[in-house]
């Protein structure tokens, strides 16, 4: 509008000195910074961080609080042990959670897993300092949430204690059969065969060559494709991340790397129409 009163103006500091480690992290219902619970620091516990290169998932562990009044240790122990045939049954490293001769594996702590997001354009971090707004590309955005595959291990010894092991309600255990594969043969029991009655049915004949006839063969290639990622992702190593938060020495140092001490003047290569004309919509 013409009557809009220009306020302010601030120089803008561009700079990719931190590409490709600028990234956005989302967690579910965060009010807190994301630390450790004094209760939990005070044992010696800490956030700890993993990450899969090749097929970019993130784990952040954080200790749960191990207060009595907010805590059940008991029901921690189930857990615990369910966790620890999960981590098994899934090929992940378990190697460094050694427990003492007799100890009871426990539930330590809630994982948080990263799911990609896709990035619609160019995401940008910007800081404002003494009146100058600093900018930092950001290469990638992660949802992170509460791991819970272990109270399936859970349910699963629930369901077959209660002698419902070969039930409709275990079909969810493992992979679904591949339609590729012929189906087992099953042997019919010896029972009295009754009179078949006989009925009039219609039938059609199609092409060879018709589109659909690789219906079935497209959905298991890709069903197929879909477990041999999930495998890969599985026999994929974990490599250990150092967490530092905004508290500690190395996130401050972090921190002022944001900001550009570069004073060169960048120069426009595109006019006003070649950026209108990239606007999506428009």
């Amino acid at each position: 509008m013409d009557d809009d009163e220009l306020i302010s103006v601030l120089p803008i500091h561009y700079s990719n000195s931190l590409t490709p480690n600028v990234h956005i992290h989302q967690f579910p219902l965060l009010s807190r910074p994301l630390q450790t619970p004094p209760a939990a620091a005070l044992s010696g516990k800490r956030i700890r961080a993993r990450i899969k290169p090749v097929t970019r998932r993130l784990e952040i562990h954080v200790p749960v609080d191990p207060r009595p009044e907010v805590w059940n240790g008991e029901r921690s122990k189930e857990l615990g042990a369910a966790r620890l045939e999960d981590d098994r049954e899934k090929n992940q490293d378990v190697g460094k959670m050694k427990l003492r001769e007799g100890e009871e594996p426990r539930l330590t702590e809630v994982r948080m897993r990263s799911e990609p997001i896709p990035q619609e354009g160019a995401y940008m971090l910007g800081v404002v300092r003494n009146g100058q707004l600093h900018l930092q590309p950001i290469s990638e955005t992660h949802q992170f949430r509460p791991t819970l595959t272990y109270l399936d291990i859970m349910s699963r010894k629930s369901r077959r204690s209660r002698g419902n092991a070969g039930s409709d309600e275990d079909s969810d255990d493992g992979p679904p059969p591949d339609p590729d594969e012929l189906p087992p043969v099953q042997i019919a029991s010896k029972k009295e065969k009754k009179p078949l009655e006989v009925k009039e049915v219609q039938v059609s004949a199609r092409k060879a060559g018709d589109d659909k006839g690789n219906l079935q063969g497209g959905l298991s290639a890709v069903r197929r494709e879909m477990l041999l990622a999930i495998r890969a992702e599985e026999d994929e190593v974990w490599e250990d991340l150092d967490f530092c938060d905004g508290e500690t020495v190395e996130g401050q140092e972090v921190f002022e790397a944001v900001f550009s001490q570069n004073e060169e003047h960048l120069e426009c290569q595109s006019d006003i129409t070649a950026f209108l004309k990239g606007i999506k919509g428009l």
